[in-house]
């Protein structure tokens, strides 16, 4: 095909800049082409992630129902005598959060002065009224409302698992959430960064509080432990890593080609982690399953809830819509890999609060989809709002 033009329809469906030859009119279908928004898809996993979900769910209830034994065993094994970590657990989870804490630059954050009224937002959901209004929720709908068909000391354990699960801000699905909704990177990777260093200090002294005040006992020492394993040493060593490669490799080559390995990694360790938790909550998946229901509503609730917030209070505040966009989903969103660790540390894996973080795990992506779906739709609404203010 010539160079100086491009007029087939391949080239045209792709949206390819083709240039005229002189006196040759334009194909009348180029500007459509060219001026067409480019719709934007999760990967292939990540799309499909509930139903990943599902088929481990499976294996993991066969697994436990035809090898009680050997679930029973796996379940018992920990790092040193009452430490309460679940070793496989564990090491799957340092596979999963490892690469996310890579992927977190602390350099971004003197692009704070950007964005503030934005940051600002976020922060004051994810962390002042998330945590609240999910143990707010848990306690009303598992101890209240659901009471008829919950055991009052499970209905404490669902309880904790949900205030577990909305106490850490997400760190790796906020950057796919951004991506779908044109969010400001710049924006999403100062807040990511942020979260992570309160989460240091804050999640702990969070969960300790409202499980409290819910009337459900958390050892301190344990929940203490947990933090450490689970966010000081990973977030630590993506520190140290990303630091020491970048100097002695360069960005490029630390993106393009050391960052892309771990992909299949997390994908694997997410995935035998499922199977596991799946394969100790076997006997509880299979009486309760009734449960699962129930434990979703108030995590639906919450998600539609911060996230409406967050985006109300940007459009009010003249915050633009790249990164009121992406601030209402981290605004929303949970660490759920660090939430299903701290829950089985805590509670054990056959728990109930186990259970409750793995139901967010099945809801995550359907209802954040759901979300982006909202903010994109309503961008002109949000812009034209904007301008008239």
């Amino acid at each position: 095909m010539n160079n100086a033009a491009c007029n087939s329809k391949q080239d045209m469906e792709r949206g390819q800049l083709c240039p005229r030859v002189p006196g040759q009119s334009a194909p009348q279908h180029a500007d459509k082409a060219v001026r067409a928004p480019v719709t934007k898809r999760l990967a292939f996993f990540e799309r499909y992630l509930t139903v990943w979900v599902f088929l481990c769910m499976v294996a993991g209830v066969t697994l436990g129902k035809l090898a009680p034994g050997f679930t029973t065993q796996l379940s018992r094994l920990q790092f040193g005598q009452g430490s309460h970590v679940n070793a496989p657990i564990a090491v799957l989870i340092w596979l999963m959060i490892y690469p996310m804490m890579l992927k977190v630059d602390f350099t971004a954050l003197g692009g704070i002065a950007r964005k503030p009224r934005g940051l600002a937002v976020t922060l004051f959901v994810n962390w002042l009224v998330k945590p609240f209004s999910m143990a707010l929720l848990a306690w009303l709908f598992m101890q209240h409302i659901f009471a008829g068909w919950i055991e009052p000391e499970m209905a404490k354990n669902y309880t904790a698992g949900l205030i577990i699960l909305a106490a850490a801000p997400c760190t790796a699905m906020v950057f796919v959430w951004s991506y779908l909704t044109d969010g400001d990177p710049v924006y999403t990777l100062v807040q990511v960064a942020i979260n992570d260093l309160i989460m240091l200090v804050a999640f702990a002294p969070i969960v300790m509080f409202l499980c409290g005040v819910a009337n459900v006992v958390v050892p301190s020492k344990v929940l203490i432990t947990s933090v450490a394993v689970f966010i000081v040493i990973p977030l630590a060593a993506g520190w140290l890593t990303r630091t020491a490669l970048l100097k002695s490799h360069g960005r490029e080559w630390f993106e393009q080609k050391f960052l892309p390995q771990f992909h299949p990694v997390m994908i694997g360790a997410l995935l035998l982690t499922l199977v596991l938790i799946f394969a100790f909550q076997a006997e509880n998946l299979t009486t309760r399953w009734f449960a699962v229901l129930l434990l979703a509503v108030p995590i639906v609730i919450q998600v539609y809830f911060n996230s409406s917030l967050a985006y109300l209070l940007m459009q009010r505040l003249r915050v633009p819509h790249n990164v009121a966009s992406p601030g209402a989903l981290i605004g929303a969103s949970n660490f759920f890999e660090l939430a299903v660790a701290v829950a089985i540390t805590l509670f054990g894996p056959g728990s109930g609060a186990a259970l409750a973080t793995v139901v967010g795990v099945l809801v995550e992506v359907p209802v954040m989809l759901s979300v982006c779906h909202v903010c994109n739709q309503t961008r002109g609404l949000y812009q034209r709002a904007e301008l008239t203010k």
